[in-house]
């Protein structure tokens, strides 16, 4: 029989964790996950919001695991606890590194605590994760991280300077985290999106002017909607991407080829 060149997609019997899965991005990102075969492990600091997730995972996939487990990436102490405790109760295969926000002010009004809270949400917190997680997975040696960026860390965007420094540190990151543990055949990616409706940034697509700016220097003409963010995280996290680690994926609509 000839060998089959279809790559597998599927998630069967991995077990994934997704950080900032209490709403948008991240929720969508859990339900996909779960959809194509993962259990999925819901980290936030919001239980109540991360109980909706999980209500949402169980009607759309019944027989997926899922468990909730409240941690403020911000902090070192909860990551390394939370953390040790999913891992005393299986193996990691998947690490999705979601948990993100944004403070926009202009760059000349940005006060020390924003930044701080920006750095330690978006880098500092996706770093410890992905050391805690990725010290689990060397020793297995096997597993797959995808870090959350964003194209505000690869082309300069208005009245975010601390979350563009976020994410961009969130590009390299990535990269030096492949080329660290590749030889324990642990993968690092990141996916890298552009703006897609969610409760974040409602508020901001809702202005007719600024929805008009958005949608001139976006070649697809619209903006994303968060099911499709799902294909390139289930791409990447499963055997189907088993090639592929260092890499920043785009999903911007080709956004990043003009700038904004």
């Amino acid at each position: 029989m000839e060998q089959s060149y279809l790559p597998n997609f599927s998630l069967s019997r991995k077990r994934c964790i997704v950080t900032g899965a209490s709403r948008g991005i991240g929720r969508a990102l859990a339900v996909g996950l779960a959809e194509a075969g993962g259990d999925v492990v819901l980290i936030g600091r919001d239980r109540s919001k991360l109980a909706e997730t999980e209500e949402l995972v169980k009607q759309l996939v019944p027989d997926c695991g899922v468990e909730v487990r409240t941690c403020d990436v911000r902090s070192r102490e909860q990551v390394t606890a939370t953390v040790a405790a999913i891992a005393q109760t299986g193996c990691i295969d998947v690490l999705v590194n979601n948990a993100g926000l944004n403070i926009r002010v202009p760059a000349l009004d940005v006060t020390e605590e924003q930044w701080q809270t920006v750095i330690d949400t978006d880098l500092k917190g996706a770093f410890f994760m992905a050391q805690q997680v990725g010290a689990h997975m060397v020793k297995r040696e096997s597993g797959s991280i995808i870090n959350v960026s964003s194209v505000g860390g690869h082309v300069a965007l208005r009245t975010g300077v601390a979350y563009a420094a976020a994410k961009a540190g969130v590009i390299q990151m990535t990269r030096v985290l492949a080329m660290e543990w590749g030889k324990h055949k642990v993968r690092v990616n990141a996916i890298a999106p552009w703006y897609f409706r969610t409760p974040l940034t409602a508020e901001l697509l809702d202005k007719p002017e600024y929805l008009r700016d958005v949608l001139q220097r976006t070649p697809l003409n619209r903006v994303g909607e968060v099911r499709e963010l799902v294909g390139p995280a289930v791409f990447l996290a499963s055997d189907a991407a088993s090639y592929v680690t260092g890499h920043t994926l785009f999903v911007d609509g080709g956004m990043s080829v003009f700038g904004f």
